[in-house]
């Protein structure tokens, strides 16, 4: 699944097609993307309104238009948003027919959504049902990651796919930020000292920007709007990286499980916490283990 940098991707390769262009028509072909709306009552709140911005919370795209309404897109699985697709392209659920172009909607899985927020109050109160802190806010500091940590028993890997305590982080880039910050996937997030919580708050933002800069991660599905593949995969120090030898140390890297996702790392540097010695290895990969949240 695109996680906050595919997203990011997608915004800023999409913003200049769209802002400033009238959304003229959305065809809605599968029901199941508007609910809890039919797919009419959504249409017709958005249709003929100018995009006023492309945005992005988490792993959410958000359609700004005029007159305070939002558009909430989440591509889950396997959702792709693609420019000038032929009208016949397989898997298209939804087509957003603007001024001087058209933008299919492509999920073979059809797990993706689109939600509507009319006003700045119902956009926020969507978000603060759903979203914690975005990791490039100031708000998301060393004290601040602490403080979720302290409050958290679980392991460390699933207070970071936790959107409600943090925004965009999924399986990839959790794996990499644990192994940057030298934290085992395992450690319980309560357990972590402040300087690890400082270690990590870094390792977080350099993994996502990394991925910014290599245009997203390509396992299976992820695409910019023109069909090209990011490559960060190529540059992953962890993730995926099982049985080969780490880039720090040398020792092979192991796959497990933690919070019920394939999680990569090296314990030579990923110190495994007594307390976790008991953990089960991971089963062979699956596209659920490939994937992230």
């Amino acid at each position: 699944m695109p996680e906050l940098p595919e997203v990011e991707t997608i915004r800023r390769h999409l913003a200049p097609h769209v802002e400033g262009r009238t959304l003229r028509r959305l065809r809605i072909d599968d029901p199941r993307w508007s609910l809890p709306l039919a797919p009419g009552e959504l249409s017709d709140a958005v249709e003929g309104r100018r995009v006023e911005r492309l945005g992005r919370r988490g792993k959410y795209l958000v359609w700004e238009l005029e007159d305070e309404a939002y558009l909430m897109v989440h591509l889950r699985m396997t959702g792709t948003l693609l420019l000038s697709a032929p009208e016949d392209l397989p898997h298209t659920r939804v087509r957003f027919e603007l001024d001087d172009g058209v933008l299919a909607f492509v999920d073979p899985r059809r797990f993706g959504t689109g939600e509507l927020a009319l006003g700045e109050d119902a956009l926020e109160a969507f978000f603060a049902r759903r979203l914690g802190v975005e990791p490039f806010d100031e708000a998301f500091t060393a004290e601040h990651l602490r403080a979720l940590a302290r409050a958290c028993r679980a392991p460390i890997k699933a207070m970071l796919l936790d959107q409600k305590r943090i925004a965009g982080v999924g399986n990839i880039y959790a794996d990499e930020a644990l192994y940057r910050a030298r934290i085992h996937p395992l450690r319980r997030a309560d357990r972590l000292t402040a300087s690890q919580c400082s270690a990590l708050r870094d390792a977080v933002l350099a993994s996502l920007a990394a991925g910014i800069e290599a245009k997203g991660a390509t396992i299976d599905d992820f695409r910019d709007p023109d069909g090209v593949q990011g490559s960060f995969q190529d540059q992953f120090l962890v993730h995926l990286r099982e049985g080969k030898p780490c880039g720090r140390c040398g020792r092979a890297v192991r796959k497990l499980r933690a919070a019920g996702r394939g999680t990569y790392v090296c314990e030579g540097c990923q110190p495994r916490p007594r307390y976790a010695a008991s953990a089960r290895p991971a089963s062979s990969p699956s596209r659920s283990a490939r994937t992230s949240s």
